[in-house]
């Protein structure tokens, strides 16, 4: 498989409203990710993140901000949201996603990110996804876009 983007890193967290901590692999299903708070979320069952964006915030802000700090169980490499519309399909490790939304809104206070510098990014670059079909996803993993969006069915 040729790869579009690369995995940084997976991330997960049983609690809403934190950051996501590393682990080495995450187990994804028809509802998401296995033992992370937004399984089961229509919609977004899985959310991913560039880490470009994660970066130039950290440098913008002179925050301390890394993988899984914005939410996202999936920390990507070359994957731009702003090149992503609903439907798109990506292919991430072992599992097949379909892009349901860019951004979503803020947490407001209740983010800790919004809380200390006023604004976040996973509204404008958050990618969330639907699963169309799980398996597991790792750190090293490639990926690829596939774009369904102007196919016609009969």
């Amino acid at each position: 498989m040729t790869a579009d983007f690369t995995v940084v890193s997976v991330n997960l967290s049983p609690e809403k409203g934190t950051a996501k901590r590393q682990v080495g692999e995450i187990s994804i299903d028809s509802f998401g990710v296995i033992g992370d708070a937004h399984r089961d979320v229509r919609g977004r069952g899985v959310s991913l993140l560039d880490i470009e964006s994660i970066e130039g915030f950290g440098a913008s802000t002179g925050l301390s901000v890394s993988s899984g700090s914005f939410g996202e169980n999936v920390t990507t490499r070359g994957l731009d949201p702003s090149s992503l519309s609903p439907g798109n399909i990506l292919i991430v490790g072992g599992a097949e996603l379909e892009v349901t939304a860019i951004g979503k809104t803020c947490h407001g206070d209740d983010c800790s990110i919004f809380s200390a510098v006023g604004r976040c990014i996973m509204p404008y670059r958050g990618v969330f996804c639907s699963v169309r079909s799980g398996g597991p996803v790792r750190a090293g993993d490639g990926g690829r876009v596939e774009d369904r969006t102007s196919q016609v069915l009969d």
